[in-house]
Parts: structure tokens; sequence; C-alpha cells
């Protein structure tokens, strides 16, 4: 029998669920090796050593040995908690809808570093930024994931005619991925109309870093405007609704009515 291998890798806690009576099954997303699944041994017990690094949404350096169908964490060392992701609920949504985002896009064992580091990025502006500019972080993750991914949006010239998008009202198709001038409307009857200041604003988002988008500061009808049409495309490309938004609306909704009470 050949020796088992041993990798060392960085990765992020995607997803864990309890496995057997004190075990836990991890879904990592590594930087080399993309999407990998992997037993931490004992990492329910309150004395192991694994147990305070596999907590989910955390970014850690792991140790895995190649089993036969899964692979098995034999040390870990955090190097980012997160702690704030697990403890708010509203931040906890956000990071969920991140990593299920990302699930969606990327393959099992298909590394790309631009993905990882987009998703450590972005975990470390949810617990930084104030909950009421979270969804600008979000807005963000999506058009950076879209372009890292292959299915960023046009928004400079028509889908249509090809023709520069002039600074006025406009409609967005899902269906051939980008905006259409008010003449190209019949090109998809099923675009939806989007406002100039919202194609402004997704231009921005678009091309520009975080380091100088993060200080924008849009009101809450812009906020919502950008996250129909977000969605509106994203869930076009999955053919899906995503779990982590559907959660996330019934937080709203919540939130909402004990204002009124």
């Amino acid at each position: 029998m050949s020796r088992e291998r041993t990798f060392r890798t960085e990765a992020i806690v995607m997803r864990r669920t309890d496995f057997g009576e004190a075990d836990r099954l991890l879904t990592l997303f590594s930087r080399e090796k993309g999407k990998i699944k992997a037993i931490a041994k004992g990492a329910r017990k309150p004395q192991s050593r694994k147990t305070g690094h596999v907590e989910l949404f955390m970014r850690s350096t792991f140790f895995v040995a190649v089993g036969r169908d899964l692979g098995i964490v034999t040390q870990a060392e955090t190097v980012e908690a997160h702690a704030p992701l697990r403890h708010d609920l509203v931040r906890a949504t956000y990071a969920a809808y991140y990593v299920e985002l990302l699930d969606r896009f990327v393959g099992e064992e298909d590394p790309h570093a631009g993905v990882y580091q987009l998703l450590s990025d972005g975990l470390v502006w949810l617990t930084e930024m104030e909950t009421a500019e979270l969804p600008l972080a979000a807005r963000y993750y999506e058009l950076r994931l879209l372009s890292l991914t292959g299915f960023q949006p046009r928004l400079f010239h028509c889908v249509a005619c090809t023709s520069p998008i002039a600074e006025q009202d406009q409609f967005f198709s899902a269906e051939l991925g980008g905006l259409l001038c008010p003449d190209c409307y019949e090109a998809d009857r099923n675009a939806k109309p989007v406002t100039a200041v919202v194609v402004k604003v997704m231009r921005y988002l678009q091309s520009r870093p975080w380091a100088t988008v993060k200080v924008l500061r849009l009101q809450r009808p812009l906020h919502s405007q950008l996250e129909v049409i977000m969605h509106y495309y994203l869930t076009y490309i999955l053919e899906r609704n995503l779990k982590s938004v559907d959660f996330l609306y019934r937080l709203r909704r919540e939130a909402a009515l004990l204002l009124k009470e």
C-alpha cells in the first residue's frame, strides 16, 4: 500500500456538519485546491486542538491527509477568526450568501486564486462595515464574482446594437447579459427597466477597487433597486433562487414589523 499523502493549504470553512459521534465534516475553499471536503476527527470534543480552528467562515491553515473518499484534517491553525460572522445573525446571513453564491459558480476541486481572495476579503468587509452598509459590500462582491467567473454584465454598450450607453434610463437583460438601450428593448421583452443612477452605480462598483467603493453612502431605495437587478441576473444565470437570500428577505420583513409595533 502507498503511504497516505498529506498537504498543507490555507482555506475558508464554507460549511460544517456533525459527522459521527465527535467529528465534523467540513467543506473548505482552498486557495490551491479549490473546494474540498474533509473530516475533522474529534472536533466536537471540547478538549480537541482542532475545535477552535474549524468554525464556520474561519480562514485557517489546514494540514490534510488524503483519504480514499474524504480528506482528514490532521492539524488546523486559525489565520482570521471572523467572530462577528457567527455572533451577529445579519452578518452571518450575508456571509452565508457569499459562500452559497461562490458554491454555485465554482466547481469541486477547481482552484481559483482570484475568487479565493475575493471571499477572504469579502468576509473581512462583513466584519468591519456598519450593518446599514452591508448591502453595498454584497453588490460589490456579486459584481466582482461575476467578473472573475466569466459572467460580467456589459454596462457600457448596448448588448443589441453595441451603441454606447447614454446617461438616461435603460433596460437590463439577464438573457443577453447587460444593458439594452431604449431603442433595442424589443430584443428582450423580459428586460427590467433600470434608472440612469443605478447604471452609474453599477459601473462604479464594477470598475473601482473596494478601497474606493467602500466610502459610498447610498440611500435605501437605491440599494433596493441595485439588489433587484443583481438578483434578477444571478437567478437567471444560476436557474434557481438562493436560500440565504430568502432568509435575508425574511429577516428584513420581521425587522420592519418590529419597528411598526
